[in-house]
């Protein structure tokens, strides 16, 4: 949609400050459950998502036809009139660059470039593979393109467009030997393009002797343990546990968490930083502008222990008088932003794995998350399997594994990080509406005294 029809549906606002996104959102989704293809569509809806700022009332309007510009205006200045007569306090938006830019990303092929034929069949393709195997009872396996192609202005003068582009392919495997069964994620994705998703067949067999090897497992025994966290399960700790509590709008009605998480505030061990970078090229959690038209950087959220930042939008940026993130994110055309997660993962330490080992002595290796859920500063997360680890040396799998603790003990309690670095192709997050694009990761890192339950 070109600019000056935006233009037009502004041209007449009557508030100190105004902001229209309009977004075009395709998707296609292709699912199979077991052997059977259970859904394979493609779709394309566009809408407007209208926000005016008047009298120290911030309000928002979604619409979904351009002739309803006028009076979608009309009713978000009422709105905020209203908002701003009775609220306790004014909203302020930081200043933030003009910015005229148009932007979409270099792609290792296009998936919107491939056919829908192609799609299902590799899709099928990666289905077949577990489901060849005597103990694979199921599978849930899905190809989900999701394109935004994004246009935004405001009445400061900032017109942006953006393109964010998302592929992944996966699900879950699941065995079964009697009455005991085992599930295992598998999946591949990003934001660089489709040809991340070919050739996996690899992969896709590695988790499926996975599913049948956790069947011979032992389920864990309850306890206090030091463990090893492994990339991926350690990238879902820093999101959920401590991700969400760097989200300033998480925190900004909460006196205890205002006290605790002051920036300046000791909160991990000296050997931890913390870092929120959506600018890093080609990951899941990449893009240049976010959805208050703001230019997105990396954030410090804890540097060598300290906490250092945290992530904004222009709203609670000048509530807590701090810089601008661009970490205003929303998911689609039929929401305004809230404050997301681009990228947040634990900055690599000097130690490689096997000395991580060395220094764990007794305790446990744990792979890769399940899921989990946080309440307040406490959480619980699942881990697909582990191994026993016996004066440094790797012994025998484990399964059913719950992990729980609290954020700040288990901060301080860091005490050993790898020197490697894997970002999630997968992520995702459900923070009030659905991010896809919410990425995770880190080194493998050494933590003392995790609570370990079985499932």
């Amino acid at each position: 949609m070109p600019f000056k029809n935006l233009e037009s549906i502004l041209a007449n606002v009557r508030a100190e400050y105004a902001d229209l996104r309009y977004e075009i959102k395709k998707e296609v989704l292709i699912v199979f459950s077991g052997r059977e293809l259970t859904q394979i569509s493609s779709s394309t809806t566009d809408g407007y998502v209208l926000r005016v700022l008047k009298n120290g009332g911030f309000a928002t309007v979604v619409f979904t036809e351009e002739k309803d510009g006028q009076t979608a205006l009309a009713k978000a200045e009422e709105n905020a009139r209203l908002i701003g007569r009775f609220t306790g306090e004014p909203v302020h938006l930081a200043s933030t660059e003009v910015i005229q830019d148009s932007f979409s990303p270099i792609l290792n092929e296009d998936p919107r470039t491939i056919d829908l034929e192609e799609k299902l069949h590799l899709t099928r393709s990666y289905n077949q593979r577990p489901l060849q195997k005597e103990k694979i009872v199921t599978t849930q396996i899905q190809y989900l393109e999701l394109v935004r192609e994004k246009f935004f202005i405001n009445t400061e003068g900032t017109r942006l467009r953006e393109d964010l582009i998302t592929t992944r392919l996966g699900g879950t495997i699941t065995s079964q030997e009697g009455s005991l069964t085992q599930t295992v994620r598998v999946g591949m994705g990003g934001s660089s393009g489709f040809a991340l998703l070919r050739n996996q067949q690899a992969l896709f067999d590695e988790k499926t002797a996975l599913a049948l090897e956790l069947l011979q497992a032992t389920p864990v025994t309850g306890g206090s343990y030091s463990v090893i966290l492994n990339p991926n399960l350690a990238g879902v700790f820093t999101h959920e546990a401590f991700g969400h509590f760097s989200e300033a709008d998480l925190i900004e009605d909460s006196p205890s968490m205002l006290e605790k998480l002051q920036l300046g505030a000791e909160i991990g061990d000296p050997g931890l930083s913390i870092l929120d970078d959506p600018t890093r090229p080609d990951q899941l959690g990449f893009y240049k502008y976010d959805d208050e038209g703001v230019a997105c950087r990396p954030v410090p959220l804890i540097t060598n222990g300290i906490l250092s930042g945290r992530l904004h939008s222009r709203r609670t940026a000048a509530r807590f008088g701090e810089p601008l993130t661009g970490h205003a994110v929303a998911e689609d055309h039929r929401y305004g932003p809230i404050i997301r997660m681009g990228t947040i993962f634990i900055k690599p330490g000097q130690s490689d794995f096997n000395r991580l080992l060395d220094q764990l002595g007794n305790g446990l290796y744990l792979i890769d998350s399940l899921g989990g859920q946080t309440s307040g500063e406490n959480f619980t997360f699942g881990a697909e399997y582990g191994y026993e680890v016996q004066n440094g040396r790797l012994g025998k799998m484990i399964r059913d594994i719950n992990i729980s603790g609290n954020l700040y003990q288990t901060l301080r309690n860091i005490k050993g990080i790898g020197n490697d670095l894997e970002l999630s192709q997968l992520g995702g997050c459900g923070k009030g509406q659905t991010n896809i694009r919410s990425c995770h990761g880190g080194p493998h890192i050494l933590v003392k005294d995790v609570v370990i339950g079985g499932r």
